[in-house]
């Protein structure tokens, strides 16, 4: 269950990625609109590979899960939009996926 709940978690990471790669008008609008520089949106395509790997990686598990909840965190400021219902299920979503990321990273046995 541990690694099927991980390849899971991993797998958004992995789709943020390749979305930022594919298309990242989006993502770049996204910062534009908050006044950031939409360069960062590459920062992130790259930390949304590494914490991919780092949530199925044994030994990094509990500081990937970590790292990925504070970033799910973070990123939800973007999506805080009260107008717009979609954006605000994905301010929720994150904020599930983090609390989700905090209980695998609480429950390794391993550092």
């Amino acid at each position: 269950m541990d690694l099927a709940g991980r390849v899971l978690l991993a797998a958004l990471f992995v789709a943020g990625a390749v979305q930022k790669a594919l298309d990242p008008a989006p993502a770049q609008a996204l910062l534009a609109g908050i006044g950031l520089p939409e360069g960062l949106v590459w920062p992130a395509l790259a930390l949304n590979a590494v914490l991919a790997v780092g949530l199925l990686w044994p030994r990094h598990v509990r500081r990937a899960a970590l790292i990925a909840a504070l970033y799910c965190a973070v990123t939800s400021v973007f999506h805080f939009q009260p107008d717009d219902g979609w954006q605000m299920s994905i301010f929720v979503k994150n904020w599930a996926i983090a609390g989700g990321l905090l209980v695998l990273a609480a429950d390794r046995k391993t550092t």
